[in-house]
């Protein structure tokens, strides 16, 4: 399978990334092709709402930035990962654009390739993951009609565990 991680925090070190490293680590194990982008160390633009790929651009975005790279892993991505620190009650603004961004590729339906999403999450307070899940619920599983491949927060007891079983079981 071949599985997109969008690492949204910029800690290279953090707890996001531990979380990453573990899923990447047993996934890979199992024979999965996994590829992780870490958006905050890359050049990608909010979305400015010209409708230019629903127009002329027919699913291309106007914005010629590193949102490119997505784009072309996104066409034969079967796995969706979004890992970020909460920030303000949401994922990070780095992850934030590209989801904005996903306007061109995803809507008004994913790559028939795309068929799960999981969201990995790190908060130093174990109540502030509403906004996120709310996002990860409504946009991928409701909207792109995703499977739910797990949804897992540092405050999940056994976290780490849950993140390499959950990569497991794929």
């Amino acid at each position: 399978m071949k599985i997109l991680v969008l690492n949204g925090s910029p800690r290279p070190m953090g707890t996001t990334a531990a979380m990453i490293a573990a899923f990447r680590e047993t996934a890979e194990n199992k024979g999965h092709e996994v590829t992780v982008i870490d958006v905050c160390r890359k050049n990608i633009n909010g979305c400015l709402a010209c409708e230019f790929c629903h127009n002329k651009g027919e699913g291309r975005c106007a914005q010629k930035d590193d949102m490119e790279e997505i784009y072309t892993l996104l066409k034969d991505t079967e796995m969706l990962v979004l890992a970020s620190p909460i920030y303000y009650h949401g994922i990070s603004g780095q992850l934030k654009c590209v989801i904005d961004r996903f306007y061109a590729s995803l809507y008004p339906k994913a790559p028939e390739s795309l068929k799960k999403a999981a969201m990995f999450l790190a908060s130093g307070d174990p109540d502030m993951y509403t906004g996120a899940r709310f996002s990860f619920d409504g946009d991928f599983l409701g909207y792109l009609k995703l499977e739910d491949a797990g949804f897992i927060t540092n405050h999940d007891e056994n976290f780490m565990d849950a993140i390499r079983q959950m990569a497991d079981a794929l």
